[in-house]
């Protein structure tokens, strides 16, 4: 519900791609990322293994597999790895945030969103580090499970705490900035 409430609520000319990291086993990712795409103005896809990213478009990480921001010559593409599960999750928002990190010419803008365990901080803390633009961690109050915002939120590295229903406006200002 909470992916859904953001991502249909996000504009087709978003000028960035969107990497998300949703704790799902595997086969469950590709309809999740169908179902969404449906309902929203942006293009809403799986993942897949060395594909080249694009604004206006967003990319869940297929099930079983950390999905990773990488760049060569011809620009920036999806690195996915079954390398072991980070903090009990493969795929892990720590792991994509990380790689991102690694990019501080990018605008990076990350969003900590309902979930339960602390997956997402210790990448965000990374990202902050790295000059990312903004940190947003989902309120309380909207959360179904407190669990990762509140990690974030507990450890300073989350530069705003905005409702569920805030989330996407936010992000399309910090990113149109």
């Amino acid at each position: 519900r909470a992916l859904h409430e953001v991502i249909s609520a996000l504009p087709g000319d978003l000028p960035a791609p969107v990497l998300v990291v949703q704790h799902m086993p595997p086969k469950f990712t590709r309809s999740l990322a169908q179902r969404l795409d449906t309902f929203s103005s942006v293009h809403v896809r799986e993942a897949e293994q060395d594909e080249r990213v694009y604004a206006g478009v967003v990319y869940i990480a297929p099930g079983g597999y950390h999905m990773k921001l990488a760049k060569d010559a011809g620009g920036y593409f999806i690195k996915l790895t079954e390398e072991p599960p980070q903090g009990g999750h493969r795929p892990s928002v720590d792991v994509m945030f990380e790689s991102c990190a690694a990019f501080p010419e990018l605008k990076r803008h990350a969003v900590i969103m309902t979930g339960m365990g602390s997956d997402g901080m210790k990448g965000m803390r990374a990202l902050n580090a790295s000059g990312g633009e903004s940190a947003i961690a989902e309120a309380e109050e909207t959360c179904v499970v407190y669990g990762m915002p509140r990690s974030a939120v507990e450890a300073g590295v989350a530069k705003s705490i905005v409702p569920l229903r805030q989330i996407a406006p936010a992000l399309i200002v910090a990113v149109r900035r």
